[in-house]
């Protein structure tokens, strides 16, 4: 009885310490990642990939919207108006906006659901790159990590620019300059603020949206954006 237990004990301990190893490699490899997109630009995110196969699974053929153009190329009204609507704290917290959370809970709390995020640009782009949608107590640690990986590998610069070429602007369409290309027939450097503040109301949906979509929600928070641009700070 003593042996067996004794072989359940070392048994027990090669697993955890398996599973230790194995999650550091995780971790790892998710640095590894972050550390070459400091100065190269991802070609796809986990999250692009997903809505890829979705996609396909209806038309074998279809392909996503996507081109990635540099900061300097994708337009200040829309920076503004992108940290306005998702993150207006971006610069002055590092990963996590403390506050954010504890407004949203409180709103979760009284409605009794999900009707608020308190997620960061950084958290969003943490989400995107690697993980999955799913709503789970791990993938939110996980975020939490890689969060935190990407405020202290990159610039706030360098997570906007990211953050700004990655995210849905439509049924496929990724990023500024898909999105301004599909909605408004322009380059991402050309949006005037109207404009910039419209796409921004966007993404929370952004599938909701098609070209000249126009709701009484879209317009009132493209109105809110547009009134706070000028008072945000950019990296």
């Amino acid at each position: 009885m003593l042996r067996l237990l004794k072989f359940i004990g070392r048994s027990i301990g090669y697993t955890v310490l398996t599973a230790l190893i194995a999650l550091v490699l995780v971790q790892f490899w998710f640095f590894l990642h972050i550390w070459y997109w400091v100065d190269h630009q991802p070609s796809s995110t986990a999250f692009m990939d997903a809505r890829l196969e979705r996609l396909r699974e209806k038309n074998p053929r279809f392909e996503l919207q996507y081109r990635w153009v540099p900061y300097a190329r994708i337009s200040t009204n829309l920076k503004r108006a992108i940290v306005v609507a998702e993150d207006a704290k971006f610069l002055d917290h590092e990963g996590f906006d403390w506050d954010g959370i504890r407004n949203a809970y409180e709103r979760n709390r009284q409605k009794g659901k999900v009707v608020a995020g308190g997620s960061t640009i950084s958290q969003q782009l943490a989400k995107n790159l690697f993980l999955s949608g799913e709503r789970t107590w791990w993938r939110k640690a996980q975020e939490a990590v890689i969060t935190i990986m990407l405020e202290t590998v990159m610039t706030k610069r360098r997570i906007l620019e990211i953050y700004l070429n990655v995210i849905e602007w439509g049924n496929g369409v990724f990023g500024a300059e898909a999105a301004a290309q599909y909605h408004f027939g322009i380059a991402a450097g050309e949006l005037t603020p109207e404009q910039a503040a419209q796409l921004a109301a966007m993404v929370p949906s952004p599938r909701r949206y098609k070209p000249g979509t126009e709701t009484p929600y879209l317009k009132m928070r493209t109105e809110i954006i547009l009134s706070r641009m000028n008072a945000v700070a950019l990296p």
